[in-house]
């Protein structure tokens, strides 16, 4: 390992965290297909989005002497009762940066906190394309529930995407 990812701590957002979370989804919403919209966050909208998260202890940061390297949260997955005790999670790590654990160790902290929160399931929606994404969720235990076949847009391209699986509680 580089000194640098040594010297990485991982531990909960704080508010002063959203505008470099914030930088980091706008460059996966301008490059990726990871995140489906190409609507980028204003910093309003990424502050209040961000500390909903933070009032849930739903965020944490890979903080590298203060520069903020990846986050990963958790949300409700969908609105209606019946599903809460189902969350989605998203982890995002700066370009450059990925493939050094980075991911698995703000997922294991994040997995950590929906147990804690009394969430029962967590899926991964993911890009089905994406198989950084897919063997890092792979690797922590998600098993694959299916994937939807051309269910959304980006770049001119129909994406399928591969929900994945993890129980949390027995």
């Amino acid at each position: 390992m580089f000194p640098l990812y040594d010297s990485i701590t991982v531990r909960l957002g704080r508010a002063e965290d959203a505008e470099s979370v914030r930088t980091i989804r706008n460059g996966a919403i301008e490059h990726t297909t990871s995140i489906w919209t190409t609507v980028k966050q204003t910093p309003e909208e990424a502050a209040a989005w961000w500390a909903d998260l933070l009032g849930r202890r739903a965020a944490f940061v890979a903080d590298a002497a203060g520069e903020v390297l990846g986050y990963a949260s958790w949300s409700q997955w969908r609105p209606k009762d019946g599903y809460r005790f189902t969350v989605e999670n998203s982890v995002y790590v700066l370009p450059g940066h990925q493939g050094k654990g980075i991911g698995g160790r703000l997922m294991r902290a994040l997995i950590a906190a929906a147990r804690e929160s009394g969430a029962h399931v967590m899926l991964a929606d993911i890009e089905a394309e994406n198989s950084a994404s897919i063997a890092l969720h792979a690797g922590l235990g998600f098993e694959t529930a299916g994937t939807l076949r051309e269910i959304g847009t980006k770049f001119g391209r129909r994406l399928d995407l591969t929900i994945m699986r993890l129980g949390l509680t027995p």
